[in-house]
Order: structure tokens, then sequence, then C-alpha cells
């Protein structure tokens, strides 16, 4: 996959803790740096995806109307089953 080269600034301690944590890891700092913003990513489009699915479900009936649902259900099979 081809690579695009950027400059970036952080505060010195955090990549310090970077370089640290890279050399640990026997990987590059911008392997390093590319893992953790494919990481932050993924977890940010599974956030916006619970959040849309959330807001989806927000709008699914009360347990009172789900009652009320299934009492009608009741009601028109037994008309159908009348009907037969």
């Amino acid at each position: 996959m081809p690579s695009v080269k950027t400059a970036i600034s952080i505060p010195e301690p955090l990549f310090h803790r970077a370089d640290a944590v890279a050399h640990s890891l026997q990987i590059s700092r911008s392997q390093l740096i590319a893992r953790a913003v494919d990481e932050f990513i993924k977890r940010y489009e599974s956030r916006i995806l619970l959040e849309s699915l959330n807001r989806a479900y927000e709008d699914s009936p009360s347990s009172e109307e789900k009652e009320q649902m299934q009492s009608m259900r009741q009601k028109q099979w037994n008309l159908m089953k009348g009907e037969w």
C-alpha cells in the first residue's frame, strides 16, 4: 500500500512515550502512529454505528405499546378465526 508522508506536531512527552513503545514493539514510529490512528478510526466508526443503532431503537415501542399491539393482534387473529 502506498504511503503518504505528513508532518505532525505532538507534545514532547507524548513523542518520547510513543518512541519508547515503538522501540519496545520493534516497529518504527510511523508504524506505531499508523496503527494508533487506524485503531482510533475503527473505534470511532464503531461508536458512530452504535449511536445510530441506539437512535433507531429509541423509536421502538414502549412495553405498554407492545402489550397493546399484542392484544390487538390477538383480537384480529380471533376475528379471522371466526370468519374462516
